[in-house]
């Protein structure tokens, strides 16, 4: 029932500083736990004992605050750091190599009982505390999720998703993040130049404004200069792009 415990806990000191040594994680580490109570719910759940599956992960979350409906499939060597609040419904799947922090919930918006109303989490997914995953849809391999970050639709492999509702962005090639220790782990699915795509498009916006305004003045005194009389109009308040900047973050 429990033929993963040992790569668990050596995964989870790879991935996580504090982790002294393997007892201090067997004993201390509710993530650690509740993934093993999930495994004997789940194996009740699957042979037919429905009640005593549900039970199983009732007293789960009663110890650990981490509540993983026994109907969820875990992959191996799956990270849930801190944990508490984290709730996976019934259909959700989680691939291998997974982190998940506090106040996760990966949710379903569909009543169809026997569909697949929870998220697919693939392997490599980092998903950073109180992220709202919901739907039935896949979170592609390697991508990460935002901080508080609503994700209501699919995010493709190696994107990230933040804001409310999320957005995607993906990774440009050849990135920092493209070395191997970022694929193994990244805390809280913080990535290098994570802003807010829509931040960025505001900023790319202001930008442009300004760069316009500099070539019509351009155009201007190169027509005076030619001798070419151009039709006074009222000058235009001048863009302030340092100061736009700085208000869309």
């Amino acid at each position: 029932m429990f033929p993963h415990l040992r790569e668990d806990i050596a995964s989870i000191i790879k991935r996580d500083p504090a982790a002294r040594n393997a007892w201090e994680v067997l004993t201390c580490y509710p993530g650690l736990q509740a993934i093993a109570i999930h495994r004997a719910a789940r194996w009740c759940w699957m042979h037919g004992l429905k009640w005593l599956g549900r039970f199983i992960s009732h007293i789960g979350r009663i110890l650990t605050g981490i509540e993983i409906h026994p109907g969820a499939t875990i992959g191996r060597r799956v990270f849930i750091d801190h944990g508490f609040g984290v709730v996976i419904g019934e259909t959700a799947e989680i691939g291998d190599d997974c982190t998940i922090y506090q106040g996760v919930t990966l949710g379903g918006t569909s009543l169809n009982k026997g569909a697949k109303r929870h998220p697919t989490l693939a392997p490599g997914v980092i998903v950073g505390a109180g992220a709202k995953i919901l739907g039935a849809f896949t979170v592609g391999e390697g991508a990460k999720v935002g901080s508080n970050a609503v994700v209501l639709k699919e995010v493709p492999p190696g994107a990230t998703a933040v804001g409310n509702p999320a957005r995607i962005t993906q990774k440009a090639e050849g990135a920092a993040g493209d070395d191997a220790a970022a694929r193994v782990f990244s805390a809280y699915g913080i990535t290098p130049d994570a802003d807010d795509p829509l931040s960025k498009a505001l900023r790319g916006l202001i930008n442009h404004a300004a760069a316009q305004e500099h070539q019509l003045k351009s155009i201007l005194t190169a027509l005076e200069s030619a001798g070419i009389p151009c039709e006074e109009v009222p000058e235009a308040e001048k863009v302030d792009s340092n100061h736009l900047n700085k208000l869309v973050g």
